[in-house]
């Protein structure tokens, strides 16, 4: 009798932990949508598929824009993991063209997500546009789309992004990346930098500085402390730093570019009768 009710038991027991065990398979299986929290910015139909293109912004913006593109059967309603496409945004203007710093689309953390970003220097108007031409691969052919893009300025109207030659002669493009939401704290602030080199061709600048100054104009421009200046990480192909903020409200981020020599490139230092930088990037918190 001891033994039948030990057997029973065990029974109990193994179909307890096997429910548990199906429970924890069935949880593990629910596959979470990596566009889930992207805007969906554009999608373009084309020849048993659709191009649909995302972002964390509600439009793309003069500076940096981190972009997904996903590439739909509409055979099989599933997303191409292999369709190993190549970028190039383009600024058509009245009497010339040129494209903009941005990275190589790839698919390493998401395989059906396509991710890079581009900078674009300049925005939309009425005879000048900017358009995206899209080369990939779908079902063993090679195919190319040209889309539209609508580029504006900054929504809340404040300086992201830098367009200017350095005292070296230089052409150079600065822009901000992080964080997305600053804090009454110390952030990790990253900016990323390039240089023109030609119309088409824009190579990141490495080793260079940029010096952080924040300011309150408001407040009898007073600085704060514990700022690190930015410096470039290889890994991630981007300046960081730490920027202090001390207070609610409007900020001029005073910068300064210094090359692997620490020459002043552009910029200047503030003081009593230099209130700003000629550099600089703006935030209100």
């Amino acid at each position: 009798m001891k033994n039948l009710k030990y057997i029973f038991n065990i029974l109990i027991l193994s179909i307890f932990f096997g429910s548990c065990s199906s429970d924890d398979d069935e949880i593990t299986a629910v596959e979470t949508n990596p566009v889930e929290d992207l805007n969906l910015l554009y999608e373009i139909s084309a020849e048993g598929h659709t191009l649909q293109m995302y972002s964390e912004k509600e439009q793309l913006e003069v500076g940096y824009n981190e972009i997904s593109i996903l590439i739909k059967d509409l055979e099989t309603n599933q997303y191409v993991t292999n369709a190993s496409p190549t970028w190039m945004p383009m600024m058509n203007m009245e009497t010339m063209s040129h494209s903009a710093p941005h990275t190589l689309l790839n698919n390493s953390e998401e395989n059906s997500v396509y991710k890079a970003y581009i900078v674009f220097q300049m925005p939309n108007n009425d005879s000048e546009r900017w358009e995206l031409k899209l080369d990939y691969t779908f079902k063993e052919q090679v195919l190319e789309k040209i889309i539209d893009l609508d580029v504006v300025s900054p929504i809340d109207g404040l300086k992201k992004t830098q367009v200017f030659t350095g005292s070296d002669e230089t052409r150079y493009i600065m822009a901000y990346v992080n964080p997305k939401k600053f804090q009454v704290a110390q952030n990790e602030f990253e900016m990323v930098l390039y240089k023109m080199e030609n119309m088409n061709t824009f190579p990141v600048v490495e080793d260079y500085k940029i010096t952080l100054d924040p300011r309150m104009p408001s407040m009898g421009n007073h600085s704060s402390p514990n700022n690190q200046d930015l410096t470039y990480n290889i890994a991630t192909q981007k300046y960081e730093g730490v920027l202090s903020l001390t207070m609610t409200g409007y900020w001029k981020i005073n910068l300064k570019l210094l090359n692997e020599n620490d020459e002043v490139l552009k910029g200047e230092e503030v003081t009593e009768t230099q209130s700003e930088s000629s550099l600089y990037m703006e935030l209100e918190l």
